[in-house]
């Protein structure tokens, strides 16, 4: 069976990683489904988001995507190993399901120059250490800190991006961070809203420190994971389309997408999931 290439967020943050593939790789065909009616993920324990990450990768299974990634930092650190090693072998083990985190952490060996790698992610991303797990399966030397930011996700999904509250959310954190470790010359988003805070970050950030946002970096993971997997290529189709579901109404998904995609053209479609 051949069909579009799944993208998975509980939000809007996903687009961000949904705008970069598009935009290196236009010739395929998407669905992106955001489990806007349940979300934020970031709270929620382990057990729950496997259930409705799992949901979620089989509602794009039936949709006939062959390849689903979970653009969504929580579901890739709290379900992605389950569903890898538990469900795909039992649903279809000629499926494939990816996540955000290790394409991001490949990239930070060849950036980081003191070996001190800084992350500012959901509560729920900083307490899985999947980061952290990840880099240090490929860079055992690096040491990594991590920040969590709870009010980052309400204030991009309340379109407050630009505001003073914001401002003092912003700085608060990244100074917590740097004073945890003033060693680090990177910080990695670990979070797909965080891209739309970029301006107030560098802002708030030593102008030596690099910010890594995901988005490039999964689609150029992307990109290669399909030339190596021929089988997997062959499989996706190429019609340069895209679809959007949600789990809330098509107007408030329409509304906020828009924030982070810039694009009104959508075709929206609402859908229940469980």
């Amino acid at each position: 069976m051949k069909g579009a290439i799944g993208v998975f967020d509980s939000g809007y943050g996903g687009l961000t990683i949904l705008d970069k593939i598009r935009e290196l790789l236009p010739q395929y065909d998407y669905i992106y489904l955001g489990d806007n009616a349940r979300t934020p993920y970031g709270t929620r324990s382990f057990e729950v988001v496997y259930e409705f990450t799992l949901q979620a990768v089989e509602k794009l299974f039936e949709l006939g995507c062959p390849l689903v990634i979970l653009a969504c930092n929580t579901a890739s650190a709290k379900a992605l190993r389950s569903i890898q090693q538990i469900n795909l072998p039992q649903i279809d083990e000629t499926r494939r399901v990816l996540g955000v985190i290790r394409p991001t952490a490949e990239c930070i060996g060849e950036i980081t120059q003191s070996k001190h790698v800084g992350i500012l992610a959901t509560s729920g991303t900083i307490k899985s250490e999947s980061y952290v797990m990840e880099i240090h399966k490929l860079y055992p030397d690096i040491i990594v800190t991590g920040e969590a930011c709870p009010m980052w996700v309400p204030i991009v999904e309340n379109n407050e991006s630009h505001s003073e509250g914001a401002d003092y959310f912003v700085r608060q954190h990244i100074n917590r961070l740097m004073e945890k470790d003033h060693l680090i010359d990177t910080i990695i988003l670990g979070c797909t809203h965080y891209p739309l805070l970029i301006d107030k970050i560098k802002q708030f950030t030593p102008p030596h420190v690099r910010i890594i946002a995901q988005g490039e970096y999964v689609a150029e993971s992307l990109k290669d994971y399909l030339q190596r997997h021929p089988e997997i290529n062959t499989r996706c189709t190429k019609t340069g389309t895209c679809r959007f579901l949600t789990t809330e109404s098509e107007s408030k998904f329409q509304e906020s997408a828009e924030v982070f995609l810039h694009q009104k053209d959508m075709l929206v479609e609402s859908i229940s999931l469980g």
